[in-house]
């Protein structure tokens, strides 16, 4: 008697824990289409609150970081300081729209000297001899009514290599106080460094790195002066 009320005990936790893990599997489900769902009825940006035109970055409201793994310790973030883009764009089809961007190279900030000057030394990205390094957009495809993937060609130490971006709009409006007309975007990748022919100490030194971008493009209202 005894046996058999333990069998029945056994078999009534593995039916709960049975009940568990498919209630625990139906909510990640749930989960993952209402993600699905939020993304797809995500209210599209105005973007004709920006009118066609060229943009150039707001210097003031403009972030380029990237971050790699110090031998599995942290992930230090660096940041560029100076940095400048031109964003030619289209609202009505926000796929023809194109980026060029130029980095100084010697603006890198670890928020360490010694290190600051490491990475512009020839062991990494070569300042003296490669004082910039550009990007030129290929093409976007939009995945959303907010986002989209971006192609273009990066250029560091003269090696020129493709890339994908996943970008963001934010907003688009007519700015009265900085009276000009503004667009925000958010925008993330990785790429491989030694790729870039900046791979010294890899892989003891993540060769892959993670990079975003916050920035803010203004194109000034015809007659408005500061």
């Amino acid at each position: 008697m005894r046996r058999d009320l333990m069998v029945l005990a056994v078999m009534g936790l593995a039916a709960c824990g049975n009940s568990a893990q498919g209630e625990a599997a139906a909510s990640d489900a749930s989960g993952a289409a209402s993600g699905e769902a939020a993304a797809a009825s995500e209210a599209a940006v105005e973007r004709a609150a920006a009118p066609a035109g060229v943009y150039a970055t707001d210097p003031g409201h403009a972030y380029i970081a990237f971050s790699y793994s110090h031998m599995k310790y942290s992930h230090p973030i660096v940041r560029w300081r100076s940095w400048s883009a031109e964003l030619d764009w289209n609202p009505d089809a926000p796929e023809e729209s194109s980026v060029e961007a130029t980095i100084d190279v010697n603006s890198i900030d670890t928020g360490v000297d010694a290190l600051d000057e490491h990475l512009r030394s020839a062991d990494f990205f070569g300042a003296e001899a490669y004082p910039t390094i550009v990007f030129k957009s290929t093409g976007l495809e939009l995945t959303g009514p907010n986002t989209g993937k971006m192609t273009g060609d990066l250029t560091i130490r003269e090696t020129t290599k493709p890339i994908t971006l996943d970008v963001r709009i934010n907003r688009a409006a007519d700015d009265g106080f900085a009276k000009a007309y503004k667009l925000g975007f958010s925008a993330k990748g990785k790429l491989s460094r030694t790729e870039f022919d900046v791979g010294r100490y890899a892989p003891t030194v993540g060769d892959e790195v993670d990079f975003s971008i916050e920035s803010e493009f203004l194109m000034p209202k015809e007659g408005a002066s500061g």
